[in-house]
Protein backbone atom coordinates (compact mmCIF):
# COMPACT_ATOMS: atom_id res chain seq x y z
CA UNK A 1 0.00 0.00 0.00
CA UNK A 2 1.42 3.47 -0.83
CA UNK A 3 2.15 6.22 1.39
CA UNK A 4 -1.20 7.84 -0.23
CA UNK A 5 -3.01 5.16 0.47
CA UNK A 6 -1.99 4.72 4.00
CA UNK A 7 -3.34 8.64 4.53
CA UNK A 8 -6.57 7.86 2.92
CA UNK A 9 -7.02 4.27 5.22
CA UNK A 10 -6.17 6.83 8.03
CA UNK A 11 -8.59 9.00 7.13
CA UNK A 12 -11.46 6.96 6.41
CA UNK A 13 -10.43 5.05 10.01
CA UNK A 14 -11.73 7.92 11.97
CA UNK A 15 -15.06 9.56 10.89
CA UNK A 16 -15.81 12.51 13.43
CA UNK A 17 -19.27 11.54 15.41
CA UNK A 18 -21.23 13.32 17.68
CA UNK A 19 -23.61 16.41 17.42
CA UNK A 20 -20.24 18.97 18.18
CA UNK A 21 -18.72 17.84 15.38
CA UNK A 22 -20.92 16.83 12.42
CA UNK A 23 -23.96 18.82 10.38
CA UNK A 24 -26.13 18.43 7.46
CA UNK A 25 -24.02 21.03 5.34
CA UNK A 26 -21.52 21.08 2.79
CA UNK A 27 -19.51 24.04 2.36
CA UNK A 28 -20.39 24.18 -1.44
CA UNK A 29 -24.29 25.26 0.44
CA UNK A 30 -22.86 28.44 1.73
CA UNK A 31 -23.27 31.72 -0.54
CA UNK A 32 -19.39 32.08 -0.73
CA UNK A 33 -17.35 32.43 -4.34
CA UNK A 34 -16.05 29.74 -6.39
CA UNK A 35 -12.39 30.57 -5.49
CA UNK A 36 -13.05 30.63 -1.85
CA UNK A 37 -14.43 27.01 -1.91
CA UNK A 38 -11.94 25.71 -4.09
CA UNK A 39 -9.30 26.73 -0.88
CA UNK A 40 -11.48 25.19 1.50
CA UNK A 41 -11.64 21.97 -0.60
CA UNK A 42 -8.34 22.81 -0.66
CA UNK A 43 -7.50 22.75 2.58
CA UNK A 44 -8.97 19.20 3.30
CA UNK A 45 -12.63 20.76 4.17
CA UNK A 46 -16.17 19.47 2.64
CA UNK A 47 -19.08 19.57 5.45
CA UNK A 48 -19.29 21.96 8.24
CA UNK A 49 -18.94 21.79 11.48
CA UNK A 50 -22.36 22.91 13.63
CA UNK A 51 -20.38 25.81 14.60
CA UNK A 52 -19.28 26.69 11.11
CA UNK A 53 -23.26 25.72 10.05
CA UNK A 54 -24.12 28.57 12.62
CA UNK A 55 -22.13 31.50 12.32
CA UNK A 56 -20.63 31.48 8.81
CA UNK A 57 -24.60 32.66 7.29
CA UNK A 58 -24.93 35.69 10.02
CA UNK A 59 -21.11 36.63 9.36
CA UNK A 60 -21.42 37.03 5.82
CA UNK A 61 -24.95 39.07 6.18
CA UNK A 62 -22.27 41.55 8.33
CA UNK A 63 -23.71 41.16 11.87
CA UNK A 64 -21.99 40.96 15.15
CA UNK A 65 -21.31 38.03 16.69
CA UNK A 66 -20.86 36.59 20.81
CA UNK A 67 -20.18 32.80 19.91
CA UNK A 68 -19.00 29.89 22.60
CA UNK A 69 -18.33 26.40 21.57
CA UNK A 70 -16.17 23.52 22.82
CA UNK A 71 -12.66 23.62 21.70
CA UNK A 72 -11.95 21.42 18.29
CA UNK A 73 -15.14 22.32 16.68
CA UNK A 74 -13.74 24.10 13.73
CA UNK A 75 -14.08 27.63 15.45
CA UNK A 76 -11.08 28.90 13.48
CA UNK A 77 -12.76 28.03 10.08
CA UNK A 78 -16.30 29.59 11.58
CA UNK A 79 -14.85 33.51 11.30
CA UNK A 80 -11.91 33.04 8.80
CA UNK A 81 -14.10 31.51 5.89
CA UNK A 82 -16.80 35.23 6.34
CA UNK A 83 -13.74 37.29 6.83
CA UNK A 84 -11.61 36.28 3.29
CA UNK A 85 -15.53 35.96 1.78
CA UNK A 86 -16.35 39.97 2.59
CA UNK A 87 -12.93 41.51 0.94
CA UNK A 88 -13.57 41.71 -2.44
CA UNK A 89 -10.67 39.92 -4.32
CA UNK A 90 -7.74 41.02 -5.18
CA UNK A 91 -7.77 43.89 -2.14
CA UNK A 92 -5.00 45.74 -1.35
CA UNK A 93 -4.82 47.70 1.93
CA UNK A 94 -5.99 46.33 5.79
CA UNK A 95 -10.05 45.38 5.85
CA UNK A 96 -9.89 42.59 8.55
CA UNK A 97 -7.99 41.79 12.02
CA UNK A 98 -8.41 38.90 14.25
CA UNK A 99 -6.38 39.07 17.33
CA UNK A 100 -5.35 36.38 19.07
CA UNK A 101 -4.21 35.85 22.94
CA UNK A 102 -0.58 33.76 22.26
CA UNK A 103 2.19 33.65 18.98
CA UNK A 104 1.42 30.46 18.37
CA UNK A 105 -2.25 30.78 18.07
CA UNK A 106 -2.19 33.69 15.40
CA UNK A 107 0.09 32.12 13.04
CA UNK A 108 -1.80 28.94 13.24
CA UNK A 109 -4.70 31.09 12.51
CA UNK A 110 -2.68 32.53 10.15
CA UNK A 111 -1.51 30.09 8.41
CA UNK A 112 -5.49 28.37 7.73
CA UNK A 113 -6.47 31.74 6.60
CA UNK A 114 -3.74 31.57 3.39
CA UNK A 115 -4.77 28.23 2.96
CA UNK A 116 -8.27 29.13 1.83
CA UNK A 117 -7.12 32.54 0.47
CA UNK A 118 -4.96 31.60 -1.85
CA UNK A 119 -7.12 31.97 -5.00
CA UNK A 120 -9.18 34.73 -4.18
CA UNK A 121 -5.64 36.94 -4.23
CA UNK A 122 -5.74 38.07 -0.45
CA UNK A 123 -2.79 38.79 1.58
CA UNK A 124 -2.37 37.79 4.91
CA UNK A 125 -0.21 39.30 7.85
CA UNK A 126 1.07 37.58 10.68
CA UNK A 127 2.00 40.05 13.44
CA UNK A 128 3.12 38.22 16.43
CA UNK A 129 6.71 39.50 19.18
CA UNK A 130 9.66 37.40 19.50
CA UNK A 131 10.45 37.75 15.72
CA UNK A 132 12.10 39.96 13.36
CA UNK A 133 9.45 42.75 12.34
CA UNK A 134 11.23 44.00 8.74
CA UNK A 135 8.99 41.10 7.06
CA UNK A 136 6.04 42.10 8.88
CA UNK A 137 6.50 45.58 7.36
CA UNK A 138 7.20 43.97 4.12
CA UNK A 139 3.94 42.00 4.24
CA UNK A 140 2.14 45.21 5.09
CA UNK A 141 3.63 47.02 2.42
CA UNK A 142 2.55 44.07 -0.18
CA UNK A 143 -1.10 45.88 0.83
CA UNK A 144 -2.00 42.76 2.57
CA UNK A 145 -5.71 42.86 3.33
CA UNK A 146 -6.05 39.90 6.39
CA UNK A 147 -3.97 41.27 9.65
CA UNK A 148 -3.57 38.14 12.27
CA UNK A 149 -1.65 38.78 15.46
CA UNK A 150 -1.34 39.77 18.78
CA UNK A 151 -2.47 42.95 20.79
CA UNK A 152 0.83 43.70 21.64
CA UNK A 153 2.50 43.81 18.01
CA UNK A 154 -0.75 44.78 16.13
CA UNK A 155 -0.94 47.84 18.44
CA UNK A 156 2.83 48.26 17.65
CA UNK A 157 2.21 48.68 14.30
CA UNK A 158 -0.30 50.82 14.39
CA UNK A 159 1.56 53.35 16.45
CA UNK A 160 4.30 52.81 14.23
CA UNK A 161 2.23 54.08 11.08
CA UNK A 162 3.37 50.72 9.37
CA UNK A 163 -0.78 49.58 9.35
CA UNK A 164 -3.36 51.88 8.81
CA UNK A 165 -6.57 50.23 10.72
CA UNK A 166 -8.69 53.43 9.38
CA UNK A 167 -10.15 51.42 6.43
CA UNK A 168 -10.70 47.99 8.80
CA UNK A 169 -14.82 47.01 8.75
CA UNK A 170 -13.55 43.50 10.32
CA UNK A 171 -12.23 42.36 13.87
CA UNK A 172 -12.59 39.25 15.13
CA UNK A 173 -11.04 37.91 18.54
CA UNK A 174 -10.68 34.73 19.53
CA UNK A 175 -10.04 33.15 22.53
CA UNK A 176 -11.65 36.87 23.75
CA UNK A 177 -12.29 35.43 27.40
CA UNK A 178 -9.07 34.19 27.91
CA UNK A 179 -7.08 36.83 26.02
CA UNK A 180 -9.23 39.95 28.45
CA UNK A 181 -8.47 38.53 30.89
CA UNK A 182 -4.35 38.09 30.10
CA UNK A 183 -4.82 41.84 30.69
CA UNK A 184 -4.92 43.23 26.99
CA UNK A 185 -8.09 45.02 27.54
CA UNK A 186 -6.58 48.25 26.83
CA UNK A 187 -5.02 46.78 23.69
CA UNK A 188 -7.64 45.33 22.50
CA UNK A 189 -9.82 48.47 22.48
CA UNK A 190 -6.76 50.77 21.36
CA UNK A 191 -6.91 48.67 18.61
CA UNK A 192 -10.33 48.80 18.21
CA UNK A 193 -10.83 52.33 18.29
CA UNK A 194 -8.19 52.92 15.18
CA UNK A 195 -10.85 50.81 12.72
CA UNK A 196 -14.12 52.12 11.35
CA UNK A 197 -16.98 52.73 13.26
CA UNK A 198 -20.01 50.54 12.51
CA UNK A 199 -17.32 48.02 11.98
CA UNK A 200 -18.00 44.20 12.43
CA UNK A 201 -17.06 42.66 15.37
CA UNK A 202 -17.15 38.78 15.71
CA UNK A 203 -16.59 37.92 19.33
CA UNK A 204 -15.35 33.75 19.90
CA UNK A 205 -14.95 32.79 23.85
CA UNK A 206 -15.54 29.78 25.81
CA UNK A 207 -17.00 31.61 28.48
CA UNK A 208 -18.08 35.24 29.05
CA UNK A 209 -16.16 37.54 31.77
CA UNK A 210 -17.30 40.88 33.02
CA UNK A 211 -14.16 42.06 30.36
CA UNK A 212 -15.80 40.74 27.41
CA UNK A 213 -19.39 42.21 28.78
CA UNK A 214 -17.78 45.29 28.73
CA UNK A 215 -16.31 44.78 25.36
CA UNK A 216 -20.07 43.51 24.13
CA UNK A 217 -21.73 46.47 25.14
CA UNK A 218 -18.48 49.13 23.86
CA UNK A 219 -18.63 47.56 20.54
CA UNK A 220 -21.41 45.19 19.41
CA UNK A 221 -24.15 46.13 17.86
CA UNK A 222 -27.20 44.21 18.30
CA UNK A 223 -24.79 40.88 18.50
CA UNK A 224 -26.45 37.39 17.34
CA UNK A 225 -25.10 35.08 20.24
CA UNK A 226 -24.42 31.59 18.96
CA UNK A 227 -24.15 29.02 21.64
CA UNK A 228 -23.31 25.51 20.93
CA UNK A 229 -22.13 23.11 24.09
CA UNK A 230 -18.32 24.17 25.08
CA UNK A 231 -15.72 23.29 27.19
CA UNK A 232 -17.33 24.20 30.49
CA UNK A 233 -20.28 21.98 29.63
CA UNK A 234 -18.65 18.66 28.85
CA UNK A 235 -16.23 17.13 26.98
CA UNK A 236 -17.36 13.62 25.27
CA UNK A 237 -14.84 10.31 24.93
CA UNK A 238 -12.65 11.19 27.44
CA UNK A 239 -11.91 9.31 30.46
CA UNK A 240 -11.17 10.61 33.70
CA UNK A 241 -7.98 8.78 35.85
CA UNK A 242 -7.26 10.47 39.15
CA UNK A 243 -4.42 10.03 41.50
CA UNK A 244 -4.35 10.98 45.15
CA UNK A 245 -0.79 12.14 45.55
CA UNK A 246 1.27 10.98 48.76
CA UNK A 247 2.89 14.45 50.85
CA UNK A 248 5.59 12.42 51.83
CA UNK A 249 6.55 11.98 48.37
CA UNK A 250 7.70 14.66 45.82
CA UNK A 251 4.91 15.25 43.25
CA UNK A 252 7.34 15.24 40.38
CA UNK A 253 8.41 11.81 41.62
CA UNK A 254 5.20 10.91 42.07
CA UNK A 255 4.55 12.18 38.17
CA UNK A 256 7.88 10.13 36.76
CA UNK A 257 5.87 6.83 38.58
CA UNK A 258 2.54 7.56 36.75
CA UNK A 259 4.04 7.97 33.08
CA UNK A 260 6.11 4.91 33.67
CA UNK A 261 3.10 3.08 34.41
CA UNK A 262 0.48 4.62 32.20
CA UNK A 263 3.33 4.91 29.36
CA UNK A 264 1.26 7.53 26.75
CA UNK A 265 1.94 7.84 23.63
CA UNK A 266 1.54 11.68 23.61
CA UNK A 267 0.84 13.91 26.14
CA UNK A 268 0.57 17.77 27.53
CA UNK A 269 1.54 18.18 30.72
CA UNK A 270 -0.25 21.29 31.83
CA UNK A 271 1.10 23.00 35.51
CA UNK A 272 -0.50 25.60 37.26
CA UNK A 273 2.99 27.68 37.52
CA UNK A 274 6.21 28.10 35.07
CA UNK A 275 8.07 27.05 38.38
CA UNK A 276 6.33 24.10 38.53
CA UNK A 277 6.03 23.51 34.31
CA UNK A 278 10.32 23.76 34.18
CA UNK A 279 10.99 21.84 36.83
CA UNK A 280 8.75 19.06 35.64
CA UNK A 281 10.00 19.42 32.06
CA UNK A 282 13.80 19.79 33.29
CA UNK A 283 13.14 16.45 35.76
CA UNK A 284 11.66 14.32 32.86
CA UNK A 285 14.33 15.42 30.46
CA UNK A 286 17.31 14.20 32.91
CA UNK A 287 15.18 11.26 33.86
CA UNK A 288 15.44 10.10 29.45
CA UNK A 289 12.39 11.21 28.68
CA UNK A 290 10.99 12.74 25.55
CA UNK A 291 9.85 16.00 27.38
CA UNK A 292 9.94 19.49 25.70
CA UNK A 293 8.75 22.92 27.39
CA UNK A 294 6.90 25.58 25.75
CA UNK A 295 6.94 29.10 27.58
CA UNK A 296 6.54 32.69 27.03
CA UNK A 297 10.14 32.90 28.34
CA UNK A 298 11.84 30.59 25.55
CA UNK A 299 13.27 32.73 22.20
CA UNK A 300 10.34 32.69 19.73
CA UNK A 301 12.61 30.31 17.28
CA UNK A 302 13.18 28.13 19.96
CA UNK A 303 9.23 27.83 20.45
CA UNK A 304 8.58 27.72 16.63
CA UNK A 305 11.14 24.72 16.71
CA UNK A 306 9.69 23.18 19.93
CA UNK A 307 6.04 23.30 17.72
CA UNK A 308 7.24 21.90 14.90
CA UNK A 309 8.70 19.04 16.70
CA UNK A 310 5.33 18.50 18.34
CA UNK A 311 3.35 18.81 15.24
CA UNK A 312 5.48 16.45 13.28
CA UNK A 313 5.15 13.95 16.24
CA UNK A 314 8.74 14.02 17.26
CA UNK A 315 7.72 15.32 21.06
CA UNK A 316 6.13 12.88 23.39
CA UNK A 317 5.42 15.20 26.26
CA UNK A 318 4.75 18.55 25.94
CA UNK A 319 5.14 20.83 29.35
CA UNK A 320 3.23 24.30 29.55
CA UNK A 321 1.09 26.50 31.56
CA UNK A 322 -2.56 27.16 30.26
CA UNK A 323 -1.54 30.49 28.46
CA UNK A 324 1.61 29.23 27.21
CA UNK A 325 -0.09 26.24 25.54
CA UNK A 326 -2.57 28.52 24.09
CA UNK A 327 -2.91 27.54 20.19
CA UNK A 328 -1.38 24.15 20.38
CA UNK A 329 -3.70 21.51 17.97
CA UNK A 330 -1.84 18.41 18.30
CA UNK A 331 -4.23 16.27 16.18
CA UNK A 332 -3.23 12.88 17.56
CA UNK A 333 -2.59 13.62 21.19
CA UNK A 334 -3.84 10.82 23.32
CA UNK A 335 -3.45 11.76 27.32
CA UNK A 336 -3.63 15.61 28.93
CA UNK A 337 -1.67 15.25 32.40
CA UNK A 338 -2.92 17.93 35.18
CA UNK A 339 -0.04 18.25 37.22
CA UNK A 340 -2.44 19.48 39.57
CA UNK A 341 -6.00 20.84 39.23
CA UNK A 342 -6.26 24.27 37.85
CA UNK A 343 -8.24 26.54 40.83
CA UNK A 344 -11.06 26.98 37.70
CA UNK A 345 -12.83 24.01 37.03
CA UNK A 346 -13.61 25.46 33.55
CA UNK A 347 -9.87 25.53 33.03
CA UNK A 348 -9.65 21.53 33.55
CA UNK A 349 -12.48 21.43 30.92
CA UNK A 350 -10.29 23.74 28.12
CA UNK A 351 -7.40 21.16 29.45
CA UNK A 352 -8.96 18.05 28.73
CA UNK A 353 -10.40 19.51 25.67
CA UNK A 354 -6.82 18.90 24.23
CA UNK A 355 -7.61 15.67 23.91
CA UNK A 356 -10.51 13.80 21.99
CA UNK A 357 -10.48 16.37 19.47
CA UNK A 358 -12.46 15.91 16.74
CA UNK A 359 -14.73 12.93 18.26
CA UNK A 360 -11.50 11.13 19.41
CA UNK A 361 -11.08 8.90 22.43
CA UNK A 362 -8.94 10.57 25.01
CA UNK A 363 -7.67 10.10 28.45
CA UNK A 364 -6.99 12.88 31.35
CA UNK A 365 -5.15 11.56 34.27
CA UNK A 366 -4.54 14.23 37.05
CA UNK A 367 -2.39 14.12 40.17
CA UNK A 368 -4.36 15.83 43.05
CA UNK A 369 -3.74 16.62 46.90
CA UNK A 370 -5.41 18.16 49.52
CA UNK A 371 -5.64 21.88 47.55
CA UNK A 372 -7.44 20.56 44.98
CA UNK A 373 -10.18 18.67 46.75
CA UNK A 374 -12.43 22.37 45.76
CA UNK A 375 -11.81 21.84 42.33
CA UNK A 376 -12.56 18.20 42.13
CA UNK A 377 -15.93 18.67 43.62
CA UNK A 378 -17.51 21.27 41.22
CA UNK A 379 -15.94 19.48 38.60
CA UNK A 380 -17.97 16.04 39.94
CA UNK A 381 -21.07 17.92 41.08
CA UNK A 382 -21.41 20.48 38.65
CA UNK A 383 -19.86 19.22 35.31
CA UNK A 384 -20.49 15.51 35.69
CA UNK A 385 -16.86 14.55 35.74
CA UNK A 386 -16.74 10.60 36.63
CA UNK A 387 -13.20 10.38 38.13
CA UNK A 388 -11.78 6.78 38.15
CA UNK A 389 -9.42 6.88 41.30
CA UNK A 390 -6.53 4.54 40.67
CA UNK A 391 -3.71 3.76 43.31
CA UNK A 392 -0.29 5.51 42.94
CA UNK A 393 2.28 2.67 41.57
CA UNK A 394 5.19 1.85 44.07
CA UNK A 395 8.56 2.45 42.91
CA UNK A 396 9.30 -0.79 42.12
CA UNK A 397 6.17 -1.26 40.13
CA UNK A 398 7.40 1.80 37.79
CA UNK A 399 11.23 0.90 37.85
CA UNK A 400 9.60 -2.59 36.34
CA UNK A 401 7.81 -0.65 33.58
CA UNK A 402 10.79 1.85 33.23
CA UNK A 403 13.15 -0.57 32.87
CA UNK A 404 10.75 -2.55 30.35
CA UNK A 405 11.00 0.63 28.03
CA UNK A 406 14.31 1.51 28.65
CA UNK A 407 15.14 -1.81 27.40
CA UNK A 408 13.06 -1.39 24.32
CA UNK A 409 15.25 1.79 23.75
CA UNK A 410 18.08 -0.34 23.99
CA UNK A 411 17.25 -3.21 21.64
CA UNK A 412 15.58 -0.76 18.80
CA UNK A 413 19.40 0.92 18.81
CA UNK A 414 21.37 -2.89 18.90
CA UNK A 415 20.93 -2.58 15.39
CA UNK A 416 23.24 0.34 14.51
CA UNK A 417 26.22 -1.24 16.59
CA UNK A 418 28.41 -4.07 17.22
CA UNK A 419 28.38 -5.13 21.20
CA UNK A 420 29.54 -8.36 21.05
CA UNK A 421 33.01 -8.00 21.82
CA UNK A 422 31.81 -5.49 25.01
CA UNK A 423 29.93 -8.83 26.50
CA UNK A 424 33.03 -10.16 28.76
CA UNK A 425 33.25 -6.87 30.16
CA UNK A 426 29.57 -6.63 30.91
CA UNK A 427 30.34 -10.21 33.11
CA UNK A 428 33.39 -9.56 34.76
CA UNK A 429 31.68 -6.04 36.17
CA UNK A 430 29.15 -7.83 37.60
CA UNK A 431 31.60 -9.87 39.70
CA UNK A 432 33.26 -5.87 40.77
CA UNK A 433 31.92 -4.37 44.05
CA UNK A 434 32.10 -1.29 41.56
CA UNK A 435 30.12 -3.28 39.08
CA UNK A 436 26.84 -1.78 38.96
CA UNK A 437 27.85 2.04 39.28
CA UNK A 438 29.60 1.31 36.45
CA UNK A 439 26.84 0.00 34.27
CA UNK A 440 24.26 2.50 35.54
CA UNK A 441 27.26 5.16 34.34
CA UNK A 442 27.23 3.59 30.93
CA UNK A 443 23.60 2.74 30.71
CA UNK A 444 23.59 6.89 31.21
CA UNK A 445 26.06 7.48 28.91
CA UNK A 446 24.29 5.54 26.15
CA UNK A 447 20.72 7.45 26.91
CA UNK A 448 22.30 10.53 26.14
CA UNK A 449 24.38 9.51 22.86
CA UNK A 450 21.16 7.78 21.66
CA UNK A 451 18.92 11.34 22.45
CA UNK A 452 21.53 12.80 20.29
CA UNK A 453 21.44 10.40 17.75
CA UNK A 454 18.01 10.50 17.36
CA UNK A 455 18.01 14.01 17.14
CA UNK A 456 20.47 14.19 14.48
CA UNK A 457 18.66 12.32 13.05
CA UNK A 458 15.96 14.72 13.11
CA UNK A 459 17.91 17.57 12.26
CA UNK A 460 18.11 19.35 15.44
CA UNK A 461 21.20 20.32 17.42
CA UNK A 462 20.75 19.87 20.83
CA UNK A 463 24.20 21.56 21.90
CA UNK A 464 23.18 24.54 19.82
CA UNK A 465 19.68 24.87 21.99
CA UNK A 466 21.14 24.40 24.98
CA UNK A 467 23.41 27.06 24.32
CA UNK A 468 20.82 30.14 22.95
CA UNK A 469 18.91 29.21 26.45
CA UNK A 470 21.71 30.30 28.20
CA UNK A 471 22.49 33.58 26.14
CA UNK A 472 18.87 34.03 26.72
CA UNK A 473 18.49 33.50 30.32
CA UNK A 474 21.81 36.02 30.54
CA UNK A 475 20.03 38.41 28.40
CA UNK A 476 17.23 38.22 30.56
CA UNK A 477 18.85 38.37 33.92
CA UNK A 478 20.67 41.12 32.24
CA UNK A 479 17.96 42.92 31.63
CA UNK A 480 15.87 42.67 34.64
CA UNK A 481 18.77 43.54 36.73
CA UNK A 482 19.06 46.55 34.50
CA UNK A 483 15.21 47.24 35.11
CA UNK A 484 15.72 47.46 38.92
CA UNK A 485 17.94 49.93 38.81
CA UNK A 486 15.60 51.96 36.39
CA UNK A 487 13.16 51.57 39.01
CA UNK A 488 14.92 52.97 41.96
CA UNK A 489 14.88 56.48 39.44
CA UNK A 490 11.34 56.79 39.85
CA UNK A 491 10.10 54.56 36.76
CA UNK A 492 7.15 52.23 38.12
CA UNK A 493 5.72 49.89 35.88
CA UNK A 494 1.91 50.19 35.85
CA UNK A 495 -0.81 47.64 36.87
CA UNK A 496 -2.39 48.32 33.27
CA UNK A 497 0.77 48.07 31.40
CA UNK A 498 -0.29 44.64 29.03
CA UNK A 499 1.52 41.98 29.72
CA UNK A 500 3.63 39.95 27.10
CA UNK A 501 1.52 38.21 24.37
CA UNK A 502 2.20 34.64 25.99
CA UNK A 503 2.81 35.63 29.88
CA UNK A 504 0.77 33.49 32.03
CA UNK A 505 -0.34 36.70 33.95
CA UNK A 506 2.65 37.31 35.94
CA UNK A 507 1.39 35.23 38.67
CA UNK A 508 5.11 34.59 39.95
CA UNK A 509 8.07 35.32 38.82
CA UNK A 510 9.42 32.29 37.29
CA UNK A 511 12.78 31.44 38.66
CA UNK A 512 15.71 29.19 36.92
CA UNK A 513 15.02 25.60 36.46
CA UNK A 514 18.08 24.99 37.88
CA UNK A 515 16.87 26.91 41.63
CA UNK A 516 13.72 25.09 41.50
CA UNK A 517 15.71 22.05 41.48
CA UNK A 518 18.21 22.71 43.62
CA UNK A 519 14.95 22.76 46.15
CA UNK A 520 13.31 19.44 44.66
CA UNK A 521 16.33 17.65 45.24
CA UNK A 522 17.61 18.56 48.45
CA UNK A 523 14.32 17.13 49.91
CA UNK A 524 15.14 13.68 49.10
CA UNK A 525 14.15 10.60 47.45
CA UNK A 526 12.00 10.13 50.11
CA UNK A 527 10.49 13.02 51.35
CA UNK A 528 8.45 16.29 49.19
CA UNK A 529 6.51 17.61 51.70
CA UNK A 530 6.98 21.63 50.71
CA UNK A 531 6.33 22.40 54.02
CA UNK A 532 9.02 20.95 56.05
CA UNK A 533 11.73 21.66 53.62
CA UNK A 534 14.70 21.86 56.16
CA UNK A 535 13.84 19.17 57.70
CA UNK A 536 13.82 16.97 54.48
CA UNK A 537 17.49 18.23 53.49
CA UNK A 538 19.09 17.18 56.87
CA UNK A 539 17.13 13.57 56.44
CA UNK A 540 18.64 13.74 52.42
CA UNK A 541 22.22 14.34 54.02
CA UNK A 542 22.42 11.48 56.82
CA UNK A 543 20.59 9.05 53.88
CA UNK A 544 23.06 9.94 51.17
CA UNK A 545 26.11 9.15 53.72
CA UNK A 546 23.93 5.75 55.02
CA UNK A 547 23.83 4.70 51.22
CA UNK A 548 27.26 5.58 50.15
CA UNK A 549 29.26 4.43 53.09
CA UNK A 550 29.43 7.91 54.06
CA UNK A 551 31.59 8.70 50.90
CA UNK A 552 28.51 10.73 48.77
CA UNK A 553 29.34 14.05 48.69
CA UNK A 554 26.71 16.51 50.01
CA UNK A 555 24.65 18.21 47.06
CA UNK A 556 25.83 21.08 45.86
CA UNK A 557 24.04 24.11 44.43
CA UNK A 558 24.61 23.69 40.59
CA UNK A 559 21.30 22.12 39.05
CA UNK A 560 23.15 19.60 37.36
CA UNK A 561 25.27 18.11 40.58
CA UNK A 562 21.75 17.71 42.37
CA UNK A 563 19.94 16.34 39.58
CA UNK A 564 22.36 13.57 39.12
CA UNK A 565 22.09 13.10 42.61
CA UNK A 566 18.11 12.73 42.12
CA UNK A 567 18.31 10.57 38.95
CA UNK A 568 20.47 8.25 40.69
CA UNK A 569 17.97 7.05 43.39
CA UNK A 570 15.68 6.34 41.08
Amino acid sequence: MTQEENASADAEAHVPQGSDYVSDREFADFPISAELLKGIHDHGYKTATPVQAETIDPALAGKDLLVRAKTGTGKTAAFVIPLIERIPAGERGPRAIVLAPTRELAQQIAEEAESMARHRGIGVATLVGGVPINPQIAALEAGASLIVGTPGRVLDHIRRKHLDASKVDMACLDEADEMLSMGFYEDVTSILGATQDGRQVLLFSATISKETERLCAQYLKDPIEIRLSTDGDHVEGIEHILYTTDPQQHKVRTLLYILDVEDPDAAIIFCNTREDAATVASYLDRQGLDAQLISGELPQKQRTRVMNRVKAGEVRFLVATDVASRGIDISDLTHVVNYALPPDPAVYMHRIGRTGRIGKKGTAISLVGGADLNTRRVLERDKKVEFETRELPDAETAIRARVDRQARTIKNAMGTMVFESYLPTVRALLERDDGEALLAASLRAFFQWNRRRVALAAGIDLEAEEEERRQHREEKASRKKGGRKSSTGGQKRGRGRRRDDDDDGGRRESRASTDDLDALLSEGAGGGSDDKPKRKRRRRKKSSNEDSGGSAPEAKSSGGSDLDALLSEG
